[in-house]
């Protein structure tokens, strides 16, 4: 059944076993509080030789959430049903009433200080239709957002960087969770929206015992080969290869690649590439408060010649948009290409169980 149909799976109280594994094939989890989930309750723990535990003891959901088991957190099963239905809802077609926020908010959801951080959650349901977002593993992965969401009643996926969360920077779970929600949008036809904001994968030795090389690299493949229509829009940071793994592998891979006006582009982070840049000249200056002049002057400029004016004016990007009008480019895009064909058949062979 794995990509032929959405799969959900519900559990409440306590999921051991058998029930996790059959649990753990699903595209999306959702669980009651006070759920337990593991792959072997107290009996087969105890019989292994590992212990004794009580049953509660046992992946509860201060463990199961945070670790990306749990997709959907319910507050008890009637919840947990409704969430069902909803997320079910998005696989089904289009819905013809809807209604959304005053989208002028869009211009004020960024801050005109370009290091000061802003709730990209909020600009996403501003953008989306009202009561529409859906959001998976909001606190697995927490650098990237993943949400189903509509725009003129139309579901989509999105994915978004978190500036909150390492400046946006994408590190081995976020990718992780960004990677396989692709998967879940390709295997059913679900356009996705991309809102980037990151100044690139995150860098430095703990980083990198996570295996990021690897976990990273699932974003650029499974990106560079969705056949469903990607949007792309920069809404501040695009940088180095995070740039790429959020567009589906080149701005010119997205059906478009559109920035608003806050948008800034570069290899790297303007204020590292300055310092590597321009680290003699730097050094040479004796003086603390002019050297610090200096970066500043250089970083400005940097950040002059990388901003989305200047690149769309080279057709590195389609356009730069008024915010408010990214509803409308995004309904464009979506009539702008063909519907998703009627299939008699999977069109993945299956979806990731992580």
């Amino acid at each position: 059944m794995s990509a032929l149909a959405p799969l959900i799976g519900i559990t409440s109280g306590r999921c051991f076993a058998g029930n996790a594994s059959v649990l753990g094939c699903c595209d999306v989890i959702i669980a009651t509080k006070g759920s337990n989930i593991g792959m072997g309750g107290p009996a087969m723990i105890e019989g292994g030789g590992l212990g004794i535990f009580r049953p509660e003891e046992i992946g509860p959901v201060a463990v199961q959430e945070p670790n990306g088991v749990i997709d959907i957190l319910a507050e008890d099963e009637a919840d947990a049903v409704q969430l069902a239905k909803k997320y079910l809802a998005y696989f089904q077609g289009t819905l013809s009433v809807w209604d959304c926020a005053d989208q002028r908010l869009l211009r004020r959801a960024i801050p005109e200080n370009r290091v000061r951080v802003y709730d990209m959650r909020q600009l996403i349901e501003t953008l989306a239709d009202s009561g529409s977002v859906l959001e998976l593993r909001p606190r697995f992965g927490t650098t990237m957002i993943a949400a189903l969401l509509r725009i003129e009643g139309r579901p989509m996926g999105v994915i978004a960087n978190d500036p909150k969360v390492l400046g946006g920077a994408i590190d081995s779970d976020g990718a992780d969770k960004a990677a396989r929600f692709l998967q879940v949008c390709e295997a059913f036809d679900i356009p996705v929206l991309s809102l980037s904001d990151t100044p690139g994968m995150m860098v430095g030795p703990e980083v990198e015992k996570t295996a990021l090389v690897r976990h990273c690299s699932r974003l650029f493949i499974i990106g560079a080969n969705l056949t469903v229509p990607m949007f792309s829009v920069v809404l501040r940071k695009s940088y180095g290869l995070g740039a790429l793994a959020m567009t589906g592998g080149s701005y010119p891979a997205s059906v478009f690649a559109v920035a608003w006006p806050t948008g800034e582009f570069g290899g790297m982070g303007l204020e590292g590439a300055v310092k590597l840049g321009y680290r003699k000249e730097l050094a040479a200056i004796t003086d603390p408060a002019a050297r610090k002049a200096k970066f500043d002057e250089m970083v400005a400029a940097a950040y002059s010649q990388g901003k989305a004016l200047n690149q769309a004016a080279t057709y590195h990007i389609d356009d730069v948009i008024d915010p408010a009008d990214t509803r409308r480019w995004i309904i464009a895009g979506l009539r702008s290409v063909p519907p998703a064909p009627s299939r008699t058949e999977k069109k993945l062979r299956w979806i990731d169980a992580w």
